[in-house]
């Protein structure tokens, strides 16, 4: 990448356009309208979860990250993001959020339903070059 790419990259405009494509999946992603939590992701976009530094889940292409998100829609009766912070980089947006959900279902690790989870963690969204999101990263 030449300098003058990078110069382009950080143009107002281009982080506008990021900033409201992130703010439009926390909102979907609220609303558990995965359509629209896709509408800005390339359709090779690879996903990672990581919980306490493990990676507890990887997905690559659009069909499979929509199969997840449509299947996690029955895990919580609630569920809400909100962002406290976000800071642009080059090539990617970093949002902190605190993390809300209430429980659906009875989990494996000893979650029951109706039991309310509380977390903070983070999500790193890439951007290509034209600003579709090619890897979302998130870290509880």
């Amino acid at each position: 990448m030449s300098m003058l790419e990078g110069i382009a990259l950080m143009q107002p405009n281009i982080l506008n356009d990021r900033t409201n494509k992130v703010f439009r999946y926390v909102e979907a992603y609220n609303k558990m309208d995965v359509e629209d939590m896709i509408a800005h992701l390339d359709d090779g976009i690879v996903f990672l979860n990581v919980m306490n530094g493990e990676n507890t889940l990887e997905l690559k292409g659009i069909e499979e990250f929509k199969k997840q998100a449509i299947e996690a829609l029955s895990y919580f009766s609630e569920r809400e993001q909100s962002i406290k912070s976000i800071t642009h980089n080059l090539s990617s947006t970093e949002i902190t959020i605190n993390y809300r959900a209430i429980a659906a279902m009875d989990f494996p690790n000893g979650l029951k339903k109706g039991d309310e989870i509380n977390l903070k963690g983070k999500s790193i969204f890439e951007f290509s070059a034209d600003g579709k999101i090619v890897r979302l990263t998130d870290i509880a």
